[in-house]
């Protein structure tokens, strides 16, 4: 479970006095309570790694809006630990799908869904992060289903 890949890589980073990443998996680690919290609702979640990799998303998908502000602010000393926070981050992350393989994915589901045009843009974007959620930006992947879909 990614849960107990985090708890090790804590230990490691504490034994070996790495305090940039210590740090950032502590941040990770209180995230990862917030939402056990939020979503507490007396049985414990279907797969634990689905939300664990929720979390891990969204925290680097902040870290990415932050770098851009911190960019058009001429702060670089904060877009470099920002960055090396994000790089700490994924290595969690299961493996994204390539562009190609996105691709490939979004013609299977439209195929799936008869998707035609625009107006089915909903139904395949739901159906998309319902089977690739983990493994897929949706960010990124909501350019591209437009594009497949026009």
């Amino acid at each position: 479970m990614i849960r107990d890949d985090i708890k090790a890589a804590l230990v490691t980073a504490m034994k070996g006095g790495d305090k940039p990443t210590t740090a950032t998996i502590r941040l990770i680690q209180a995230a990862l309570k917030n939402r056990d919290i939020e979503a507490r609702t007396g049985s414990a979640p279907a797969d634990d790694d689905t939300l664990v990799v929720e979390v891990l998303q969204k925290m680097v998908k902040q870290r990415r809006e932050s770098i851009e502000m911190f960019e058009k602010g001429g702060r670089q000393e904060l877009v470099d630990a920002e960055t090396a926070e994000i790089a700490v981050i994924e290595r969690f992350l299961p493996k994204q799908l390539s562009e190609e393989e996105t691709a490939v994915a979004i013609e299977a589901i439209k195929a799936d869904l008869g998707a035609s045009g625009m107006k089915d843009m909903g139904r395949v974007m739901a159906e998309l992060k319902a089977r690739h959620g983990a493994v897929l930006d949706m960010s990124k992947a909501s350019g591209l289903v437009k594009a497949a879909l026009t």
